[in-house]
């Protein structure tokens, strides 16, 4: 008996230490990042000596303004893309018998297992060869969207796998449009999950490099213009913008869990 508990005890202890080393992976580079944003030298910021200088350089810079102008636009616009896409797949998958339905969702799902790196050059050469469309951002969320769509499609899915759809026939039994049942049954019971995939796509465009570099041409945002700022050294502008990004995602992520935790909109979760 007490060599069982014994055994408990040790697995318990074994598994809370794996579980601390996990977040340490994971959050000490962010932690680190952020802490090297307000040091004097980023190089060796030890013993540490506190400076805004890298915050001050991105407000007064007006390349990381036009970049974060270029970076939101790409991030709503294919947020805007592959929130249509995944609700009008997932509703066609769930509420619709086809035999078609397993070609659909594997259609969805393919972009998921295709590096990055070859959907943005692949992309590139459709665009130019095939429909003669030069590098811009409309090619760029074009682009995005294809890799977005896939994330986009499994959130739909997890959250509409359980909306009931008797209550849109119910609605056009009496007398409601396809449309009209959309707007007033359909999106008010399922708009927390178009919500959290419009938040997972946006973050996933807004951050992209692989994708975008190859389909904006000229045009910069704020992972290019980063990237292309290291070929001159790490300057302290490059750890105050990745702390920002990280603070807003962070930030994004926490009014979420508050509104689920105070039970002001569900996302699909269920106690």
């Amino acid at each position: 008996m007490r060599r069982a508990r014994t055994l408990d005890v040790l697995s318990k202890s074994g598994s809370g230490a794996l579980l601390v080393l996990l977040y340490v992976f994971l959050y000490a580079p962010i932690a680190y990042i952020i802490y090297t944003s307000f040091s004097k030298n980023i190089a060796w910021p030890f013993p540490p000596q506190l400076s805004l200088r890298g915050y001050e350089l991105l407000w007064v810079g007006r390349t990381y303004h036009e970049a974060l102008y270029n970076s939101l636009t790409l991030g709503i616009g294919s947020a805007v893309v592959c929130t249509l896409f995944a609700t009008i797949g997932s509703i066609a998958v769930l509420k619709y018998r086809s035999r078609w339905r397993r070609l659909i969702v594997i259609t969805y799902l393919c972009p998921l297992f295709v590096a990055n790196l070859l959907i943005g050059i692949s992309s590139l050469l459709f665009n130019r060869q095939v429909l003669n469309l030069p590098g811009n951002i409309g090619s760029a969320i074009i682009a995005n969207a294809v890799h977005g769509t896939a994330f986009a499609f499994l959130i739909m899915l997890a959250q509409m796998v359980r909306y009931d759809w008797r209550l849109d026939d119910a609605a056009m039994v009496f007398g409601a449009r396809p449309l009209r049942c959309f707007w007033e049954i359909t999106l008010p019971n399922t708009w927390p999950a178009m919500l959290g995939a419009f938040v997972i796509s946006f973050i996933l465009a807004f951050n992209n490099l692989e994708i975008s570099f190859y389909n904006l041409g000229a045009t910069q945002t704020l992972p290019s213009t980063a990237w292309g700022s290291l070929r001159h050294g790490l300057g302290p502008e490059l750890p105050a913008l990745a702390a920002l990004v990280n603070g807003v995602v962070f930030l994004a992520f926490a009014v979420m869990y508050l509104l689920m935790r105070y039970r002001i909109v569900s996302f699909g979760h269920r106690e």
